[in-house]
């Protein structure tokens, strides 16, 4: 019988913002880190089924969904970059290639998108709390927490020019267009009966219900640092057990909590704006705010940060060592923007090999690779992605 429990620790500020001294703005109660649950809560409106996840996965994968029919979602969350992409800013209209090889075709008039490419991999869970509670329609979704919900997000790309819409349609024309060509195709419309049912119409509430579904079944929730928390006392090392020593004595669980890690809050800590955006992206309510990542799967993220503008934990880290003593590395943002949890933070390289090596026990790679043969579009799996 395996126990389950809850350990209070003060968890290291490696992806967004540093906590350090526990006086400034801890609240009155100590957060918890806790195992991903086993189980996926899906929506009353939209609950999981095979037939539903089926049909969103071939839907994920084919690039019928974009306006030039040339990017899926795969595209930029691709299972051979972990869901994400090993790129700084995402290419998606009008680019070629995969994960750091992705390029722009020629001529372009397509931006480059403005963010970095967030993993899929256990979505799922966003916004749960550190007992384990959420709501999958209440799910916080993006950077800057435009969206809640998987399905609402799941249509976000398609009307996007940058991302899959392209030149090709208008923001309020493309997903009756892509609605369009999926009637058009019999393999869908059997497919789309087959999960919603025969009188169920192939529109974009169904489409974004599909590709919620596939997406639910993205999980890596049996990483060994899961293991540990359910009561395998030797499924981390001596050495990353110290690491998780050091995790509790830094002080910031105020902003890594839960099982994901993230309080799913908006903080201001002034990243440095990416060189290849021209305009500075000021956030959520433009006050330079985005939202805690989750430190799970670190290893399939990289570049970190909302631009992906640190290539490695390191620099992840010195950064945080230099807003701790209040340098500003964002000329749009003072220090007096500074969230109030940024506090001291000085880690010798041990401490900072210490703490790298405990992240790596929240890695989990036994998540689905399979990637389908073919889409009933016919058109090539992934789209210009090869």
């Amino acid at each position: 019988m395996s126990i389950k429990f809850y350990i209070p620790i003060l968890v290291l500020p490696i992806l967004l913002w540093s906590c350090g001294n526990p006086s400034a703005g801890k609240p009155e109660a100590v957060p918890t880190v806790a195992a991903l649950p086993k189980v996926v809560k899906a929506p009353m409106n939209n609950p999981n089924t095979a037939e539903k996840a089926h049909l969103g996965k071939l839907l994920f994968y084919d690039p019928i969904l974009s306006g030039g029919k040339d990017i899926s979602c795969v595209s930029c969350h691709h299972p051979a970059t972990g869901y994400a992409e090993f790129l700084d800013l995402s290419i998606g209209s009008n680019g070629k290639g995969l994960g750091s090889k992705r390029v722009f075709n020629t001529p372009n008039t397509i931006p480059l998108m403005k963010r970095n490419s967030p993993t899929i991999l256990n979505t799922a869970y966003n916004s749960i709390q550190e007992k384990g509670d959420y709501d999958p329609e209440d799910a916080a979704m993006f950077w800057d927490d435009r969206i809640k919900s998987l399905e609402k997000q799941a249509l976000e790309p398609i009307k996007t020019l940058e991302e899959m819409r392209g030149h090709h349609f208008e923001k309020k024309q493309i997903l009756t267009e892509v609605a369009e060509r999926l009637k058009a195709i019999p393999e869908y419309e059997k497919l789309f009966a087959a999960a919603f049912g025969s009188n169920a119409p192939i529109d974009s509430i169904h489409i974004a219900k599909a590709i919620a579904a596939f997406e639910r079944t993205l999980v890596a929730n049996n990483s060994r640092f899961d293991q540990y928390m359910s009561g395998d006392t030797h499924a981390i090392s001596l050495a990353e057990k110290e690491g998780l020593a050091l995790f509790e004595s830094v002080g910031c669980i105020n902003c890594h909590s839960g099982p994901m890690f993230s309080d799913y809050k908006l903080h201001v800590i002034g990243v440095p704006e990416n060189k290849k955006v021209l305009i500075p992206d000021s956030g959520a309510d433009e006050r330079f705010a985005f939202r805690t990542p989750s430190l799970r799967n670190l290893r399939f993220t990289a570049p970190y940060m909302h631009n992906g503008v640190f290539q490695n934990l390191k620099e992840v880290l010195e950064f945080y060592e230099e807003i701790s003593v209040g340098k500003t590395r964002n000329k749009s943002v003072s220090k007096a923007m500074f969230d109030p949890l940024v506090d001291d933070l000085e880690l010798s390289v041990k401490e900072m090999s210490l703490l790298i090596s405990f992240l790596n026990t929240l890695n989990d790679d036994n998540f689905d690779k399979e990637i389908p043969t073919s889409v009933p579009s016919g058109l090539p799996v992934g789209g210009n992605i090869h």
